[in-house]
């Protein structure tokens, strides 16, 4: 992956999560860099609706064949939705990290402090 893969859209965190915010809701994910270290996923456990999230904590994790991974807080607030279709589809996490494969949406307490993409994508080059 090369930095002009990274969508500009978006805001990411050292621990490879994206966020797009939209008003006071941030929707998050994993990024295509962090799926394709983990290869295909198998399994995805979320944080439930309602439950109250602070920034850098743990609050799920994405299983694949090759490990676990934790998936951390990018952001403090409440989880609003969180995509139930992985349930049955994990894989859309490896297959379409951006789009189909979001987590949760988490109804924003404070502006988070993220990364833009150029950061990221230095963090990325560093690695």
């Amino acid at each position: 992956m090369t930095t002009s893969d990274i969508p500009q859209d978006l805001q990411y965190t050292s621990d490879h999560e994206w966020v797009a915010l939209a008003a006071d809701v941030a929707t998050v994910g994993i990024t295509a860099y962090a799926a394709g270290e983990l290869g295909d996923v198998v399994f995805v456990a979320l944080p439930e609706v309602g439950a109250d999230l602070r920034q850098g904590e743990v609050c799920g994790e994405v299983e694949s064949h090759k490990s676990v991974s934790e998936v951390f807080a990018p952001v403090t607030g409440e989880v609003t939705e969180v995509n139930t279709t992985l349930q049955d589809e994990p894989g859309s996490v490896s297959e379409d990290p951006y789009g189909a494969g979001w987590l949760f949406r988490v109804r924003v307490a404070q502006t988070p402090e993220l990364m833009a993409p150029q950061a990221y994508g230095a963090l990325l080059e560093g690695l």
